[in-house]
């Protein structure tokens, strides 16, 4: 059945076609076919809340495709982007590993498949197969030092243009080669950038717009072309 939201839908496991090596979907034939029989697979539109953050464990959800941003937000209402999940990582793990509330939210950026497996299935899935229970930690360990890393960057990075040269740098690391220099597809707002690093819109606006007035980075659209890193590693001390 074709998708309403012009995706590609993978109808099984084990016969998806962008299932990469590494994610969580990367197990054995019998795997799979567990898997196969205890998922719900659906497209999403932009800006779908698959879980609230406080909200009980219904179930982890396995990004087929897309990209799903994962928040925590104070009391007083200021949000913070942890980190983008990206195809083939699993959300909502910890939570219902431990039976405890979601510590985040999670809501998607751009139109994708989301795959979703109740929480007591998951569990049994996890048991029966040690190869789905090795991914499962391996994307939780994965998750942990990028925790690490962005604590640290937050927290020992001496100005607001340093963290956000940082995160620019980050994302050179997925960006493409090409012969005027790396080129980013970068569909996060300002306003979400911003909720990167911790800091507001119109700081992030402003930051961005020197960085083109230095040619450090140009920017049409969604699209940032990064002539040489070197411009941003040099605002980089850490």
């Amino acid at each position: 059945m074709p998708s309403p939201y012009n995706l590609t839908m993978q109808q099984h496991c084990s016969t998806c076609t962008i299932r990469k090596e590494g994610s969580f979907c990367d197990t054995s034939s019998a795997t799979l076919a567990e898997q196969d029989s205890i998922k719900y697979s659906a497209p999403y539109p932009k800006g779908s809340v698959l879980f609230v953050e406080g909200e009980d464990p219904r179930g982890v959800f396995v990004l087929c495709s897309g990209r799903v941003k994962l928040t925590t937000s104070s009391s007083e209402g200021k949000t913070l982007i942890v980190r983008i999940a990206e195809p083939g990582d699993i959300i909502g793990v910890s939570a219902s590993i431990l039976n405890r509330p979601y510590e985040l939210s999670a809501e998607t950026i751009e139109p994708g498949q989301v795959t979703f497996m109740r929480r007591d299935h998951f569990i049994r899935m996890l048991q029966a197969h040690g190869d789905a229970s090795m991914r499962a930690s391996q994307q939780l360990a994965s998750a942990y030092q990028m925790a690490q890393r962005e604590i640290r960057s937050l927290g020992l990075a001496q100005t607001t243009s340093e963290k956000l040269a940082k995160l620019i740098l980050d994302w050179c690391n997925k960006g493409e080669q090409t012969a005027k220099g790396i080129r980013l597809k970068v569909l996060l707002t300002h306003e979400e950038i911003a909720q990167m690093i911790g800091t507001t819109r119109e700081t992030v606006t402003r930051l961005l717009s020197d960085f083109k007035r230095r040619k450090v980075i140009e920017v049409k659209g969604s699209t940032y072309l990064i002539p040489s890193a070197d411009g941003l590693l040099s605002m980089v001390t850490i």
